[in-house]
């Protein structure tokens, strides 16, 4: 088998996914952590868009997480991380691009804009997103089964919880608090959360809320 290598930066939520790909596929893999605020000299030659994750997997290298993701799960065919039917997958990817597009793309807007009048607009932004989530996904799709395909743990689960492990930083800096009415959304969270490769990395909401500190200030009204 070649080497793997992924490089990873311990507060990217894309690079915790590949991560997590890597441990939910049992395959050895070398970490390696890239401070991202004084990357190596030599960083570009591995990562074009200059950012983690990035995959070497013997001479192939690949970046953007959720093709990562998607080439590890055909690299490494067991367990199978995507559903065989041709709707299951597409399903699958529609919510892979709903996290990306709308929930990482609104939070990433939210926590570095230091505008209150924009915060307020985003804050609100990220409340229907959630909501859309459970009226559309979760509900719909995997109704009373603990994930969010069913009963197979999958790269859509994959992509959305390093969100929520970082929930702590939004709630602190920007005052977000989850809508009522996402029942079915926090059961999801609690079984993913006690998935063991979930637990096996998970950091704590103190590890994230000091390093974040720095990024973001807290919010003024």
């Amino acid at each position: 088998m070649s080497a793997i290598e992924i490089y990873s930066s311990a507060l990217c939520p894309f690079a915790h996914r590949a991560h997590l790909t890597l441990l939910e596929k049992g395959v050895p893999f070398k970490l390696i952590e890239i401070d991202l605020q004084n990357k190596p000299a030599n960083f570009l030659e591995i990562s074009p868009y200059g950012k983690v994750p990035v995959l070497k997997h013997g001479d192939n290298i690949v970046w953007e997480s959720a093709i990562i993701n998607e080439y590890l799960d055909e690299a490494f065919p067991e367990p199978p991380l995507l559903p065989k039917e041709p709707i299951g997958r597409a399903q699958a990817r529609i919510w892979i691009n709903f996290a990306d597009t709308r929930l990482f793309a609104t939070t990433g807007k939210l926590l570095y804009s230091q505008d209150p009048q924009a915060q307020t607009t985003v804050l609100k932004e990220l409340t229907e997103h959630l909501l859309f989530i459970e009226r559309e996904g979760l509900s719909k799709i995997s109704d009373i089964e603990p994930y969010w395909l069913g009963t197979e743990f999958s790269l859509v689960d994959v992509t959305f919880y390093p969100w929520f492990e970082q929930l702590a930083v939004l709630e602190h800096f920007r005052g977000f608090q989850l809508p009522s009415g996402i029942e079915r959304l926090k059961k999801w969270y609690s079984a993913v959360a006690n998935r063991e490769s979930v637990h096996s990395i998970a950091k704590s909401q103190q590890f994230y809320l000091e390093r974040y500190a720095r990024f973001a200030q807290p919010r003024h009204a």
